[in-house]
């Protein structure tokens, strides 16, 4: 029973955080206009919910975290088939990438990759377990959008006019990507989720020490003291709390300082017990405690490391100062250095966690 409590406090915070930080990517997504057809509660994998807007809004069984499906966010250059091909499909609405080929009169592998971007624009419904062949088709539903012509929305939602003009279909789905949108853009949709954690974090610095208040010991006296500060003071402790959070994770690419912070840090394991104790103390600490995860959660975010969005940010920067794309295959490279790099980072602290749990050195 120990054990399953423990599991529970970390899966709440975990999960709550990081369905928080995803709800800063969708937020600034569809301010920008840029379509987000998933936006769940727990890990990727199947899932139930409601479509509202464009938008499925459910859960799935794995409920650590959360994650929003923005629209364009694929690597490297566009197919330069994506017009024809679209224009194919939503014709047929059901086909077969060897009959979209056909239409289009290109190779059956030019029209894959097309039809499989679609997929990630949100224009296609990419094969399903029970199909046969690589069958594709065309949504069932087309989001309202003030900046799309009217014969598209009204075409899409299966009224009767004519098919819109198979370049005004592209451009209509086009506007709604995120790779359409002007750099400082795309940039506040990668960066809002790490905004989004610290302000949860700051909100609720200003909540225990500005509302709730907390003890302290009179040194001289040894009595005990109620004290709550103005909201100017609570912020400037949690700006100084993210603070020192930044100067630890810097101190991971110091050769003289990495090996006192990683054992400084803790893992999933750490944070599972961490959670629990903060939650038998009370409701303030466990306010506290979840405060100071967000952060963490937030800045190790900002690393300049793909797949984490610092990742994705510096190669943003990287694109708008040489002007060229950064490659699929570059950026898959990329991502499994990096995660190859967190993984080995993960093994380390996890070692040291079972140590301290066997030890009983929290």
């Amino acid at each position: 029973m120990d054990v399953l409590i423990t599991v529970l406090c970390a899966v709440f915070v975990l999960g709550l955080l990081v369905f928080i930080h995803e709800g800063g990517h969708y937020l600034a997504s569809r301010a920008f206009g840029v379509r987000v057809t998933e936006f769940m509660l727990g890990l990727p994998g199947p899932n139930v919910g409601r479509v509202v807007g464009g938008t499925k809004f459910g859960v799935t069984p794995i409920l650590l975290g959360g994650y929003a499906r923005v629209c364009g966010m694929e690597p490297g250059e566009m197919s330069p088939h994506v017009q024809p091909v679209l224009a194919s499909l939503y014709r047929r609405g059901t086909a077969n990438m060897e009959d979209v080929a056909r239409d289009c009169g290109i190779a059956d592998d030019e029209a894959y990759e097309a039809l499989e971007e679609l997929v990630e624009w949100g224009s296609a419904v990419g094969p399903l377990k029970t199909d046969e062949y690589n069958t594709y088709r065309a949504p069932q539903t087309y989001p309202s959008k003030k900046q799309l012509g009217a014969g598209v929305r009204a075409w899409a939602q299966g009224e009767p006019r004519d098919a819109p003009d198979e370049h005004e279909l592209y451009l209509s789905e086009y506007a709604q990507q995120y790779r359409a949108r002007p750099f400082w853009k795309r940039s506040v949709i990668l960066l809002a989720g790490v905004a989004v954690n610290l302000l949860f974090a700051m909100l609720a610095f200003v909540i225990i020490f500005s509302v709730i208040g907390y003890d302290v010991q009179n040194t001289a006296t040894g009595e005990i003291v109620h004290v709550t500060v103005g909201p100017l003071q609570a912020l400037y402790a949690g700006c100084m709390y993210i603070g020192a959070v930044i100067q630890a994770v810097i101190g991971l690419f110091n050769p003289s300082t990495v090996a006192q912070t990683v054992s400084d840090s803790t893992s999933i394991v750490g944070i599972a017990v961490l959670s629990r104790n903060y939650f038998e103390a009370g409701a303030v600490y466990a306010l506290q405690f979840m405060a100071m995860i967000s952060v963490s959660l937030g800045i190790m975010n900002l690393l300049p490391i793909p797949p984490l969005d610092g990742g994705r940010f510096v190669i943003e920067v990287y694109q708008k100062i040489t002007g060229k794309a950064v490659s699929a295959k570059a950026m898959n490279c990329m991502t499994l250095v990096g995660m190859g790099l967190f993984l080995l980072l993960f093994v380390v602290m996890l070692n040291q966690d079972i140590q301290r749990f066997v030890f009983g050195n929290w």
